[in-house]
C-alpha cells in the first residue's frame, strides 16, 4: 500500500483494515474481541509456506485499495492458513520506483534468516497464468494511527521499532508508512509491503534513522556475506543488489561506531 497526500491519516487507517482484515476503532465489535495471538507461523513456516502455494482457492477478491492493486483469496478450510493476499508485481519501474513482487519474497526469507519473526510468510504462486507474491493474512490484527501512535509495553515496544528501523535500512525500503505496519493485542508488531526493497542504492538516505541499536540482531547483521545472502535469498535479489546490501550494512556499521564513540554502550538494547 502506498502512502497518498490527499489521504487523512484516519483514511490510510481504514485502508490499511481493509487489505489486511485489521480493526480500526469499533467498526466491528467481533472482531475487536482480539483474544488470539496473531503471531502464528513461528515453528509451522514450512507448513504455511506450502499452503500459501499449492492449497486449493474458493473465492478471490479484489482490494479496492492501494496503488498495487492486491487480491485476497480464500482458501480451502482445513489448512494452516485461511487467507493471503496475492500481489502481482512484474519486476520494473513504476511511478518512479522499482517494483518487484520478488522484493516481496525476499523480505520475507530475509526475516527468516535473521529470527525476526515480523514478515509473515511470503511465497510466489501462479494464478490464472500471472506470477506474484502470496502474503500470509495477518488476523487479529489493527492498524496503525499517526494521530495516536500505539505504544506497546516497555522496552519491547521500542525494541521492535528498532528492529524494524534496522531491517528497513539493510533492505532500502524507502517505503516504511503507517499503511504498512500492523499490530495485535500482544504487541506483536508486523511488517508488510516491501515491493520496493532490495534495490542497488548504496546509501542510507530515505529511511528512519537509528535511535539505538538491537545488539543481536546487529550481531547477525554483521556477520552477513555474499554467500550467506545466496544461500538465504536465491535468485529473489540480484548480485548487484545483494553487493549493495553489504555495503549498506558497512554504512550502518560506521553510523553505529559514531553513537558508541558518542554514547557508549548505552547505545545497544541487549
Amino acid at each position: 500500500m502506498r502512502r497518498h497526500k490527499f489521504l487523512s491519516a484516519n483514511a490510510l487507517a481504514f485502508a490499511a483494515a481493509a487489505l489486511l482484515g485489521t480493526t480500526v476503532a469499533a467498526q466491528n465489535p467481533v472482531t475487536e474481541r482480539m483474544s488470539q495471538c496473531s503471531l502464528v507461523w513461528v515453528g509451522k513456516e514450512d507448513a504455511i509456506e506450502k499452503f500459501l502455494a499449492e492449497g486449493k482457492i474458493d473465492k478471490m477478491e479484489a482490494v479496492p485499495i492501494g496503488v498495487t492493486k492486491p487480491q485476497r483469496a480464500t482458501l480451502e478450510p482445513g489448512g494452516p492458513a485461511s487467507r493471503f493476499a496475492w500481489k502481482q508485481l512484474t519486476p520494473g519501474y513504476s511511478n518512479g520506483y522499482m517494483e518487484s513482487y520478488k522484493a516481496e519474497i525476499a523480505a520475507y526469507n530475509f526475516d527468516r534468516m535473521l529470527d525476526l519473526h515480523m514478515v509473515p510468510p511470503i511465497v510466489e504462486r501462479t494464478i490464472e497464468g500471472k506470477r506474484g507474491a502470496a502474503v500470509l493474512w495477518v488476523e487479529n490484527t489493527k492498524g496503525w494511527s499517526v494521530e495516536r501512535p500505539p505504544q506497546g509495553p516497555e522496552p519491547r515496544w521500542s525494541i521492535q521499532l528498532t528492529r524494524m528501523k534496522m531491517f528497513d535500512q539493510l533492505i532500502a525500503n524507502i517505503d516504511r508508512n503507517q499503511g504498512n505496519l500492523i499490530y495485535d493485542d500482544d504487541w506483536h508488531l508486523f511488517l508488510i509491503d516491501h515491493s520496493r526493497a532490495f534495490t542497488n542504492r548504496k546509501d542510507l538516505k530515505g529511511m528512519a534513522v537509528l535511535g539505538r541499536v538491537d545488539r543481536q540482531l546487529w550481531t547477525k547483521m554483521a556477520a552477513l556475506t555474499l554467500d550467506s545472502l545466496n544461500t538465504g535469498l536465491g535468485d529473489w535479489v540480484g548480485e548487484k543488489e545483494k553487493k549493495a546490501l553489504l555495503l549498506r550494512r558497512d554504512k550502518m556499521a560506521a553510523e553505529i561506531q559514531k553513537m558508541v564513540a558518542k554514547r557508549g554502550e548505552s547505545v545497544f538494547y541487549d
